[in-house]
């Protein structure tokens, strides 16, 4: 009888790793193990602090990890908020490779982000998992350099590293602007958003783990790194509509000049905001097809359903 794969999550408390949780414990053959920080475990739980405030936990026996913990948040106090994000998820994750690599762990998915390639293309030149990184904010350069770092132990050690940048997820639970666009269709706020023609890719929620799980085991996955997406890019507008729709309502949209609206929010101090309801940031996923033969299983319509309605989550796919 062949033994359980062992993998331990970290950032299991989270929207990611929790989903990931939950799913990979429906998978035959896998023994998963929740990593979580302090005041948040469990009997069962492993506890690991991004800044060092408990030690790395014992890691003997796990075949692979998992690292989706991360700071992502920017606290408004902070003048230069870079140190604090390169403590947690440069620093904060190389201690733990450098440990798992010690104790014989096989390989490390790390979750990374798209802002390491950068916040905006044009809608006709996506970003590729080849392009040379050009992170725009202290998140995105945290993310890179660690990204870095693991390349680095993966070359002085025996341990697998594969890397994977998301777009931005959405999901039941998620927080952000898509949280932000439902709370405005909830309240049925007019928006001036119709005449806006981008697109953005994003991933849902089943999506990303459903990637992340085939990442634990495929063999292909070792060394590379990969961008993930739902199959199709949106427009702001299309996204708003289908939120309305799964509210079982129409959108409040109407026209205003784009230019207009991009400098009443530059002059409020919302311009990244801004560019990410007008801007397009579009990703090509055909690398994890041919290397290791994905293609998203869930729809965005459907992914959106669940957004709106977890309710819904074993009738659509």
């Amino acid at each position: 009888m062949s033994l359980a794969l062992k993998v331990m999550v970290t950032g299991a408390g989270g929207f990611v790793g929790g989903a990931l949780v939950e799913y990979l414990r429906g998978q035959a053959g896998v023994d998963v193990l929740r990593c979580v920080r302090d005041g948040d475990a469990g009997p069962d739980d492993f506890v690991y602090d991004l800044l060092g405030k408990t030690p790395v936990p014992s890691l003997q026996g796990i075949d692979v990890i998992v690292h989706a913990a991360a700071r992502v948040h920017v606290m408004h106090a902070e003048c230069d908020p870079l140190p604090a994000f390169r403590a947690a998820n440069v620093e904060g994750t190389l201690r733990l490779a450098e440990a798992a690599a010690a104790s014989g762990v096989r390989r490390f998915v790390f979750v990374s982000s798209i802002a390491v390639n950068g916040n905006a293309t044009p809608i006709d030149r996506p970003f590729t998992a080849s392009d040379n990184p050009a992170p725009h904010d202290p998140y995105g350069v945290s993310k890179f350099e660690a990204e870095l770092a693991l390349q680095d132990l993966a070359e002085r050690t025996a341990m697998e590293v594969v890397i994977v940048r998301p777009t931005l997820v959405y999901g039941p639970g998620a927080a952000g602007n898509v949280q932000q666009m439902l709370k405005w269709l909830r309240r049925g706020v007019p928006l001036p958003l119709a005449g806006i023609n981008n697109r953005r890719s994003f991933v849902s929620l089943h999506n990303l783990v459903d990637f992340l799980a085939l990442c634990v085991s495929h063999s292909a996955a070792v060394g590379e790194v990969f961008l993930v997406s739902d199959e199709e890019s949106v427009s702001t507008p299309r996204l708003l509509s289908a939120l309305a729709r799964g509210l079982g309502r129409g959108p409040r949209l109407f026209w205003v000049p784009e230019a207009l609206l991009r400098g009443l929010a530059a002059a409020v101090g919302k311009r990244g905001w801004a560019e990410r309801l007008y801007g397009s940031l579009v990703v090509d996923i055909s690398k994890n097809a041919s290397l290791l033969g994905w293609s998203p299983p869930q729809s965005f319509e459907a992914g959106i359903k669940i957004t709106v309605d977890p309710s819904v989550r074993n009738s659509v796919s």
